[in-house]
């Protein structure tokens, strides 16, 4: 992660706890208690990780719900959301990787679809292809 990236994290995150707002929508059932501040930073950080795994160069923060409470752990596509019944670091980052994975793909799906085609076109002589 490059120097800029890492002061943007830290400006994003020391705003979003400034303002005492998460930078994803939460939805709690009953009076479960969760720690927003760490929950932001697994958020960024989630995002950091598939962004420097699998490349490019725009920001992905994908737009997800946490439901806590929830009678049931999982990640539901349909409606964006990721729900705990009760907090847990480890599924939420989980959750979040894979709405950031599926926002990546989408990006990524036009180039990718547009290589396809030309690649399709394209002849290679089979000797060059055991090198």
């Amino acid at each position: 992660m490059t120097k800029t990236s890492r002061i943007m994290i830290v400006i994003v995150m020391l705003t979003a706890a400034s303002w005492g707002q998460s930078l994803f929508a939460v939805q709690v059932k009953g009076k479960q208690r969760w720690p927003a501040e760490e929950a932001n930073h697994l958020y960024l950080s989630a995002c950091s990780a598939v962004q420097q795994q699998f490349g490019g160069v725009h920001a992905i923060r994908p737009q997800v719900t946490l439901v806590l409470g929830a009678d049931q752990d999982g990640a539901f596509w349909d409606t964006r959301e990721i729900r705990l019944t009760k907090w847990n670091p480890y599924l939420f980052a989980e959750g979040v990787v894979i709405f950031a994975m599926g926002d990546l793909v989408k990006r990524e799906q036009a180039g990718i679809a547009r290589r396809a085609v030309m690649w399709s076109d394209s002849t290679v002589d089979i000797k060059e292809t055991s090198k």
